[in-house]
């Protein structure tokens, strides 16, 4: 048997080993209903191995479990919503709790007051807050906010953040943007993340027509020293709205996010993600002077700021206010960043162990955590990023990061580690051989903003 044959083998007897044919199952019959087979494309089949794509059955604090009867230890829960854990006995007692009194009214429920004051309370920093579904919507309305505000018509957004809202002022700035004028796409331009020359540059260039500053206000690493107050500057100086898109920092950082943590004040912020623990709740918060002019109280045009059916479902603001007590009265986020720690420091020895230390990166906040897969010339890979996702896999890892969730514990880390190790072993080897291909099982995975599919 030559080597290929023999590499071959091997993948041919892991793949036997660990096949999922209910899960194969349930993703054509997703596909065939909806499109893409996911309501989320990150969550997407061609985001993972070939055959490897598991649907899950249930979850519990940290594990979920896939149709096929496996378990995985679960990372980037619920997209980074699922902060707590899955089913935790505080927020479904909360949630179980409301669903008896009833979830939607003709007139707003007391609750809805009791939630905008909690969280108020929980991020000072804001006046007034809105309750959306999502982040997109409450994203959205922040910049149509701005643009009222201002009179006008340009959008300034991070260029190294990789997502903001599905409409079309930011989706048509992606490799997606088919259905989309250009029109629209013109009206939106970019700045790089800790650069504030080249943000000056650029309200320059745009003088009196950029509306906002859009950005996360850190991302994969802590913002420059006097960054995001420099940002706050510049904002001040030429008229325009700071937007921080708190969606991912929100509580990750701390519990008023990363505006809290940094001590610098957006005009208006967004957030989500883990509000509810995985229940539909997304926050626009905000100075009040901009904020009342969504409401009855402002004398100027009125802005449809946000008006959604289903914004202020009591379960979903009940799960909002339990995870907010949780956070505070229980030290979360401080649970997040050493558990993230503890993660990253054995990934980065396992990863070293095996010599691939330069190869497969951890990166980010200790809360936070992603990982990179580079080539023997230390470029990004999708194909090495498939085999380590597939080696995760077989070993009972579900990660396409490493963000934490406080459910896990140790023995979860411990276990993450080893399998990474297994993982780092053949990634090694696949190094050795200067090609991938024998141990990916299939097409490699594909990233979620492409042209064509």
């Amino acid at each position: 048997m030559s080597t290929e044959e023999a590499r071959t083998a091997e993948v041919d007897a892991a793949a036997e080993e660990f096949a999922l044919p209910r899960s194969r199952a349930a993703n054509a019959r997703l596909r065939a209903v909806i499109p893409g087979g996911a309501h989320t494309y990150a969550k997407g089949e061609d985001q993972y191995p070939e055959g490897l794509a598991p649907v899950i059955s249930h979850g519990r604090g940290a594990h979920v479990w896939d149709v096929d009867g496996n378990r995985y230890v679960e990372y980037g829960s619920g997209l980074r919503s699922v902060s707590l854990g899955h089913a935790h006995p505080r927020v479904t007692e909360a949630v179980r709790r409301e669903l008896d009194r009833g979830a939607n009214f003709v007139r707003p429920s007391v609750l809805e007051a009791e939630a905008a004051e909690r969280f108020l309370a929980t991020v000072p920093t804001a006046e007034m807050v809105k309750f959306a579904k999502n982040g997109s919507d409450a994203t959205t309305a922040a910049v149509r906010l701005a643009r009222a505000a201002t009179g006008r018509p340009r959008v300034a957004i991070c260029a190294d953040h990789p997502f903001f809202s599905v409409d079309d002022w930011f989706i048509g700035t992606t490799a997606m943007s088919a259905g989309i004028p250009a029109a629209t796409t013109e009206l939106t331009v970019s700045f790089p993340y800790g650069d504030l020359a080249a943000t000056e540059a650029l309200l320059g260039r745009y003088e009196g027509e950029i509306a906002c500053l859009v950005l996360e206000p850190a991302a994969a690493g802590e913002p420059p020293p006097g960054y995001l107050e420099g940002l706050r500057a510049l904002a001040d100086r030429h008229g325009c709205v700071l937007v921080f898109d708190e969606m991912i920092t929100g509580f990750r950082w701390s519990e008023a996010g990363a505006q809290g943590l940094y001590g610098v004040t957006p005009d208006l912020s967004t957030f989500g993600k883990a509000l509810g623990n995985g229940f539909a709740v997304s926050a626009l918060a905000g100075r009040r002077e901009l904020m009342e002019r969504g409401g009855l109280r402002h004398s100027g045009d009125r802005v449809f700021l946000l008006s959604t059916t289903h914004g202020a479902e009591t379960h979903s603001l009940a799960a909002a206010m339990a995870v907010q007590a949780t956070y505070v009265e229980e030290g979360v986020t401080a649970r997040l960043h050493a558990l993230g720690e503890r993660l990253a420091a054995g990934v980065r020895e396992a990863a070293a162990g095996m010599g691939v230390g330069e190869h497969v990166l951890v990166r980010g906040r200790a809360s936070n955590l992603v990982f990179a897969t580079l080539d023997a010339h230390g470029r990004p890979s999708q194909p090495y990023r498939t085999l380590f996702l597939r080696r995760l896999l077989m070993g009972g890892v579900l990660a396409p990061s490493f963000v934490v969730s406080a459910a896990l514990d140790e023995a979860d880390i411990d276990h993450t580690v080893e399998v990474v190790a297994g993982a780092c072993a053949v990634y090694r080897k696949a190094l050795d051989a200067g090609d991938p291909t024998p141990w990916l099982g299939g097409r490699p995975v594909k990233p979620v903003f492409r042209r064509r599919a």
